[in-house]
């Protein structure tokens, strides 16, 4: 597989522009969106003193990045798919300094270099399961769940896997995925808060290292997976009936909010999943298209927005991303650069 910078940086901007596009309308209802944005809803992005405002969406994004680049760093022989995991949950964990403190913070208590970045701390309507999962000691796995959750916080934070791992050699496909569903379930125990997670690592993966496939194959072979790695989870159908009514959806001729009221409001990781999936599947060569569709609904609006943004920027790369999505987006050049370092570390 041939990874591709130009997709690195599409998934994480795509990602950060469909968070900041949404999270203008998170908390209102569709009568409000629609009377103050016309009948489109919002389609530009709404400015906070100049800049478009990322959530803890994208907060949380980067510090998942920075968490598999500091494992990588530090990594040994012993228990590879571990020291990932605890990578990312320490980084976790620097998050919620930036949630609850001040900048600047004394450096060695930390270890995310994303702690110099004065802008990340500022509370963005952070979630209620990722914040006390994380004070408990963020210690959540798959197989020792934290907590009974399944909101949308681990499926809109966890890209970053996708892109990071090439599939070759001891770390493929599964054990991706895997480690996917492991970065979900540090905050959310569920089985239906981690497996979105893994299916969304999985179409990160192979639409950012594999040109020959098309988004539909990537998001049929995510269900595959799914079954085999999952095959005991109780709610594993309930996944899989909702991503597979996205996909009808995305091939019928109705009305985009029609179709999302069908697949929910995306309060929860499989509804957001989905609604990712009937967004990007429908319109897979418009990028403007799917996020403006994502985000005009009454749920949580920058959640879906980011998924969509994840799912089609990788698909199609940073160079596809429309200049408005680019303009004004809070710390641009800082998720870009991470989105480098994924790209140069990985």
């Amino acid at each position: 597989m041939l990874k591709n910078k130009d997709k690195f940086r599409g998934c994480l901007i795509g990602g950060a522009a469909g968070d900041a596009l949404g999270y203008a309308v998170e908390f209102v209802g569709e009568k409000y969106i629609f009377s103050k944005y016309g009948k489109k809803g919002i389609t530009e992005y709404e400015l906070t003193k100049g800049v478009a405002q990322i959530s803890d969406d994208t907060q949380m994004t980067m510090f998942t990045a920075d968490g598999l680049l500091l494992a990588k760093e530090h990594l040994t022989g012993k228990d590879v798919m571990e020291q990932y995991i605890s990578g990312i949950a320490a980084c976790y964990k620097d998050w919620l300094k930036t949630q609850d403190g001040t900048w600047p913070l004394k450096k060695e208590s930390c270890v995310s270099r994303l702690m110099d970045v004065r802008e990340l701390f500022s509370p963005r309507a952070p979630g209620i399961a990722c914040m006390s999962s994380i004070r408990k000691g963020a210690y959540g796995r798959v197989s020792t769940p934290i907590n009974d959750s399944k909101g949308c916080g681990g499926v809109m934070r966890v890209a970053p896997v996708g892109l990071f791992f090439d599939g070759e050699g001891n770390f493929g496909i599964d054990e991706i995925d895997w480690l996917g569903a492991e970065a979900a379930a540090i905050t959310h125990g569920h089985d239906l808060g981690y497996i979105p997670a893994a299916a969304l690592v999985h179409i990160v993966q192979r639409g950012s290292h594999d040109d020959s496939v098309t988004l539909l194959e990537t998001v049929e072979e995510a269900m595959e997976a799914m079954k085999r790695l999952f095959a005991d989870a109780v709610h594993l159908n309930e996944f899989l009936k909702l991503t597979e009514k996205a996909i009808q959806l995305s091939q019928m001729e109705m009305d985009d909010l029609d179709a999302i009221h069908q697949l929910g409001e995306g309060w929860v990781a499989e509804e957001t999943f989905a609604i990712a999936v009937y967004c990007a599947l429908k319109y897979t060569d418009d990028f403007d298209k799917a996020l403006i569709a994502s985000v005009n609904h009454k749920g949580d609006s920058d959640s879906t927005g980011a998924v969509t943004g994840n799912i089609l920027g990788a698909y199609l790369g940073f160079d596809r991303i429309p200049e408005k999505y680019i303009q004004h987006l809070e710390l641009k050049e800082t998720i870009l650069k991470l989105a480098d370092e994924l790209y140069q570390n990985g």
